[in-house]
């Protein structure tokens, strides 16, 4: 199969396909990284926890082995010579990892959703998720080139370097090599794997997705995402909504995306990235499937609580764009390439989670 170059209708396509895909396995699954750390110190309750935690094994093992066998290329749109690429891992700032991470924790359960999660409630018919979203932008456009931009040079200006790199996976802290890498991923998997198997993953739900379809496909999706933005999208990306959120904005507010990533032209009326795309696509798929199962419902909060929501969907942005990225970005995309960058993130986001719900939900009910 000869390789497409990026741009046009292909990129297009591709792009609002693998959202679709993702904002449609979300809907039908109920899956919000939110939900799935709050559940488990609000109620006890591990179900989406374990989906999490299976989508990250099939994205871990899936994205590694496409690496390792040569998989992911993309073409120089200058030359149009094939180049066999890496999976992309950020640089580890140990201070914006950590406070960008809390932060976000603490944000999505003000905003009552994650990344992923305000996006594919827009397609249920959801307007506080639609508050979410645009607070989102504003808090990533704010903190990147805003008010907020002196902040974020001054704490992403602590970089460490693991094993003579800056941007190390979890297995060059034992050492480097095919051996070490795959050890370590097996000893990961093995044990998110014990996880999962507890929760009875093989019954079925009586409606949408079974919470272990659910992490099946989300990882799936993870995977599949690595490779099509790769191949059609001017390098392997995968899928996430910090950057690519403020791209699709950017593309309509100004025309061009203001994105690192080789841009495309949109029929000739503005400049925007494949990623910008695959964020059109989340709600369009979650609307698919909440029209199959009759649950598409407009529905507003009170104004309280979209306040509330739009305070912190703000400091989700600043958080994301602090840290690098949001719950997919890290928890999924991020943690499937084991940089220990996106391992130490999504362990803040948890961290901020759980403190957020500790004083929204939990001491409210204890007082």
């Amino acid at each position: 199969m000869g390789h497409l170059p990026a741009g046009g209708l292909v990129t297009i396509l591709t792009g609002l396909a693998v959202g679709l895909m993702f904002g449609f396995v979300l809907q039908r699954g109920r899956f919000c990284m939110n939900t799935a750390f709050r559940d488990v110190v609000f109620i006890q309750d591990m179900t989406l926890f374990r989906a999490y935690l299976l989508a990250l094994i099939i994205a871990i093992v899936g994205s590694n082995l496409m690496e390792d066998f040569g998989i992911l290329i993309s073409v120089n749109p200058e030359t149009g010579a094939v180049i066999t690429e890496e999976l992309r891992r950020q640089s580890f700032l140990p201070v914006a990892n950590i406070v960008g991470g809390y932060l976000f924790g603490l944000g999505i359960v003000l905003a009552g959703g994650c990344g992923s999660g305000i996006l594919y409630k827009i397609g249920e018919g959801a307007f506080a998720a639609l508050v979410a979203v645009l607070g989102f932008f504003i808090g990533i456009a704010a903190t990147l080139h805003g008010w907020l931009s002196p902040v974020y040079g001054w704490i992403t200006g602590f970089e460490v370097e693991i094993a003579g790199k800056n941007n190390a996976a979890l297995w060059e802290l034992f050492g480097s090599g095919p051996a070490a890498k795959w050890i370590t991923i097996a000893a990961v998997c093995s044990a998110a794997l014990i996880v999962v198997a507890r929760g009875k993953p093989f019954e079925k739900a009586a409606r949408g997705y079974y919470w272990s379809t659910t992490g099946l496909l989300v990882g799936i999706v993870v995977v599949i995402a690595w490779w099509v933005s790769s191949y059609f999208g001017s390098g392997p990306r995968g899928i996430s909504f910090t950057n690519p959120t403020k791209e699709f904005f950017f593309s309509l507010l100004t025309g061009s995306s203001d994105a690192n990533d080789p841009e495309f032209n949109f029929f000739g009326i503005f400049k925007s990235t494949w990623s910008a795309l695959s964020v059109i696509g989340v709600p369009i798929g979650a609307y698919l499937s909440a029209q199959g199962l009759k649950e598409f419902k407009l529905k507003a909060p009170p104004a309280n609580e979209l306040l509330t929501v739009f305070l912190g969907s703000l400091l989700m942005g600043f958080g994301s764009a602090v840290s690098g990225g949001c719950n997919v970005g890290h928890g999924l995309t991020g943690a499937s390439t084991m940089a220990i960058s996106s391992i130490v993130t999504t362990v803040a986001i948890l961290m901020g989670n759980w403190t957020m719900v500790y004083f929204k939900f939990i001491k409210p009910m204890q007082d």
